[in-house]
């Protein structure tokens, strides 16, 4: 167990040296006394890249994101695009782990002990005050959210952008998955001809 912790924390380190995700098969979360090592969402590995272009400090805790997604039945791509207009994805922030100008008002604001707290926090707070209120979507929320009329169409941006980058990247995986299978299968039939 301690060797894999290692080599994850090795994975991370690197990933900040090279300035690029380096990307793991599985996620080892400490949860207090436990260890332990759970699969890492595909969505995780697209919003880890799609934050590295940024060289966005929240790219470590794309899987958080998912997990924060999936807990308050969010879109996956909401509070992400939401850190992008508010923090330039975590770059500018007031401090505290606020990416999403989250109770920021004039020199007042609401700070996080972590981004994981800032993420679930968001996330949650977006569920139970603008969502189930019938605020659904970019341009809605933005009349409780934001002072600026153009909040959300910058939200939507980045919603719209974060999906395209999805299914380039996807189609960039399934291009790489097939390009790896083609020179094996090349060399099996150049086998089978020589016989």
């Amino acid at each position: 167990m301690k060797t894999k912790l290692l080599a994850f924390i090795l994975l991370i380190l690197l990933s900040q040296y090279v300035g690029k995700p380096v990307f793991a098969d599985r996620l080892i979360e400490n949860t207090g006394s436990n260890i332990e090592s759970k699969k890492l969402d595909p969505k995780a590995k697209i919003l880890a890249a799609y934050f590295a272009k940024f060289d966005s400090p929240l790219q470590n805790h794309a899987q958080d994101f998912i997990d924060a997604s999936n807990a308050y039945n969010l879109d996956w791509k909401l509070v992400p695009a939401i850190s992008g207009v508010e923090s330039t994805f975590g770059k500018q922030i007031p401090g505290g782990f606020n990416a999403w100008g989250w109770g920021v008002y004039g020199t007042q604001a609401i700070y996080f002990d972590s981004w994981r707290d800032g993420i679930f926090t968001v996330s949650k707070g977006l569920r139970e005050n603008y969502l189930n209120k019938g605020l659904t979507e970019p341009y809605s929320i933005n009349r409780v959210y934001a002072a600026s009329p153009h909040w959300g169409g910058g939200v939507s941006y980045f919603m719209q952008d974060l999906e395209k980058f999805a299914n380039q990247f996807e189609s960039d995986q399934n291009q790489a998955a097939s390009l790896g299978a083609s020179p094996m299968i090349a060399a099996v039939s150049g086998q089978l001809a020589l016989r």
